[in-house]
């Protein structure tokens, strides 16, 4: 097997902490850049797996930080604006060409990236959709002809520390009385993170998959109601889902997206009215199984069920 010098942008997020992970374990190195590495002590005792702090908006910066990589992965993106530092244009657009200009100069072979699922430049129906296609499109056809581009649009990710599944949990369990659903109808193909890092992983030495786009999705489509509904009975909780019309749906999403940390927007409510199911199975076309949500999900929602707590507490005594 081929080891890799590999270089992680976005390597101490959800997706990007099990990527880490996975690539090291099987005998690559992986150095991760972040903001601060001191945060991160669960990456740092892992073999194979090193740390380089500093901003990855400077350019000098990282060239530097790409010398001796043959491989980059870039997994950063952001499901919310909050200001021009802190915008989509920034995060996926002009991170993006940044990071294509440092390959060029440390003459880098490989570039694996992560897009969204309908990801379209022309007709994303949010901002967050069209600047992740437009960052998709410029890594394909502006990447120099050394550097060879694969990039995968995921469904919604799940996995034990997920902010999908486990956010509803707490957001079931504080809400008292019925729970309010905007986009009750959207649609979803929940993919287990661990299969995204196998699809990443295979992909890495894989020359048929130079230049082509993965979609990656598990083997169930679900609205958001059912995942709603699917995560209260995990956990235990007895509470009524109300399905919002398309009028209240807005509203829910301008009113949450003036609150600290936008936890549902207006752009998220443009992003669910394309269905987040695949066309085609990329899972498939890289030999992996995809793992359905009932062989994960109970297990780590049990924890936040009255008896998984009591038996986490009785396990730590």
């Amino acid at each position: 097997m081929i080891s890799h010098n590999i270089c992680i942008l976005g390597g101490t997020g959800f997706v990007g902490r099990h990527l880490a992970i996975h690539l090291a374990t099987a005998g690559n190195h992986c150095r991760i850049l972040t903001r601060n590495s001191r945060r991160h002590p669960d990456l740092r005792i892992v073999s194979n797996i090193e740390f380089q702090q500093g901003d990855p908006f400077d350019s000098r910066w990282l060239k530097a930080a790409f010398q001796g990589c043959d491989t980059i992965i870039n997994l950063v993106g952001i499901l919310n604006e909050s200001g021009h530092k802190h915008s989509f244009q920034r995060a996926h657009i002009t991170l993006g060409n940044r990071i294509l200009d440092a390959c060029r100069e440390n003459d880098v072979k490989r570039l694996l990236h992560m897009s969204a699922l309908h990801a379209n430049e022309a007709n994303g129906p949010s901002r967050y959709l069209k600047t992740k296609g437009e960052a998709e499109n410029r890594v394909h056809t502006l990447a120099p002809p050394q550097v060879k581009v694969t990039s995968f649009q995921p469904s919604v990710i799940f996995g034990p520390d997920d902010s999908f599944f486990n956010r509803f949990a707490g957001l079931l369990r504080i809400t008292a009385g019925p729970f309010p659903l905007a986009c009750p109808d959207a649609r979803f193909a929940p993919v287990y993170v661990g299969d995204v890092a196998e699809a990443f992983s295979r992909a890495l030495s894989d020359k048929s998959t130079w230049g082509k786009h993965y979609e990656l999705c598990g083997p169930r489509d679900f609205t958001l109601r059912e995942l709603v509904q699917y995560t209260a009975a995990q956990t235990g909780v007895r509470r009524q889902i109300i399905g919002l019309n398309d009028r209240l749906s807005r509203i829910q999403a301008r009113l949450l997206g003036m609150l600290p940390g936008k936890p549902f927007s207006f752009d998220n409510y443009l992003s669910l009215q394309a269905a987040s199911i695949c066309s085609r199975d990329g899972l498939e076309e890289l030999g992996i199984k995809a793992t359905d949500i009932d062989a994960v999900v109970p297990y780590y929602l049990a924890g936040r069920t009255e008896r998984g707590r009591y038996q986490q507490l009785r396990k730590r005594h």
